[in-house]
């Protein structure tokens, strides 16, 4: 019988673990103001403006409740052809891990997993709205934690200052 390597394993002897346990829409608004006059070809591609945000709150002792939140503009000249904001929700089981890996997960890895959903969600919203599907592009979540990480460094030392 050849030796198997074995599986690694946390401290606690536990394989980690990262489980999806529900996904859901928290809240989701699609304006369209100036509709129908809005949904005339213009001729011109409109200035969009989007931007994320990633909450984690912990629900028990291994499950957290990540909240992506998304909203998007589409301006042409003053005009605002269509605004949406999109929170998505999952609840994810998380075991086994380090202490240390615990937030890169929860503001990495469980919003990475989120995000084809609500882009699927707020491409359908505009489509639905007479608007061609707006596809956002891939959002690095490894970046935006990092400079979140670096704001709160820098506001513990102008506090501590």
């Amino acid at each position: 019988m050849a030796d198997q390597p074995e599986a690694k394993t946390a401290g606690n002897g536990a394989q980690p673990t990262l489980s999806v346990l529900a996904q859901y829409v928290k809240d989701l608004s699609f304006e369209n103001p100036g509709a129908p006059n809005s949904l005339r070809a213009s001729g011109k591609s409109p200035a969009i403006n989007i931007n994320v945000n990633v909450n984690a709150n912990p629900l028990a002792e291994t499950e957290y409740d990540v909240v992506l939140s998304i909203s998007t503009k589409a301006m042409a000249d003053k005009d605002v052809l269509f605004n949406v904001e999109l929170v998505y929700g999952g609840v994810f089981r998380i075991a086994g891990f380090p202490q240390e890996h615990m937030l890169p997960l929860l503001f990495v890895e469980c919003p990475r997993l989120l995000f084809p959903f609500a882009r699927q969600i707020i491409a359908e919203s505009t489509r639905n709205g007479g608007f061609p599907p707006l596809m956002l592009d891939p959002i690095d979540f490894f970046a935006m934690f990092q400079q979140r990480i670096a704001e709160e460094q820098t506001k513990a030392k102008v506090t501590v200052s």
